[in-house]
């Protein structure tokens, strides 16, 4: 499985994803727009990042580009049956839970940044919009457990 980062701003919360992906299994991480890597511009590591990563970082292979559409149309050439989900807020998304017959190796898991989610244009080339079920009065969950929880989904399947 493909994860991809679309404008996450928080260097604690990609660091929980790379630590989580590393204990996932998660193929590669693909960190997109202002999302923050492991090494900062002048290649040296970003201590906010790794203080949670744990070194996971150095597990997992991962790339930084600027355009998720970009990085969704590359993946898809290179092999047309990778499927996309997302997990975002929406009113076509369907409870993780409900999602079967996926295959992990095509699978690409796709989360947003943690204010503004991610945009129509990469919802709309979704495979699948997934959602985790809320039973308190809060409406989303952290992007790091959020991805954690779908993650896992994808393992255990």
């Amino acid at each position: 499985m493909i994860v991809i980062l679309d404008n996450i701003r928080s260097m604690h919360n990609v660091g929980s994803i790379f630590r989580t992906a590393d204990a996932a299994g998660i193929e590669k991480i693909i960190l997109c727009g202002i999302t923050p890597g492991p090494l900062d511009k002048y290649d040296r590591p970003n201590s906010r990042l790794t203080k949670v990563s744990l070194g996971a970082e150095d597990f997992i292979k991962w790339e930084h580009t600027d355009s998720t559409l970009d990085v969704i149309d590359r993946l898809k050439k290179q092999d047309p049956d990778y499927e996309i989900y997302t997990v975002e807020l929406h009113p076509d998304a369907i409870n993780y839970q409900e999602l079967t017959g996926f295959n992990r190796e095509k699978s690409i898991l796709i989360l947003g940044g943690e204010v503004d989610g991610l945009s129509p244009e990469v919802l709309s080339r979704a495979t699948r919009i997934l959602k985790i079920p809320m039973l308190g009065r809060k409406e989303s969950l952290n992007v790091s457990v959020a991805f954690g929880i779908v993650a896992y989904h994808f393992v255990k399947k």
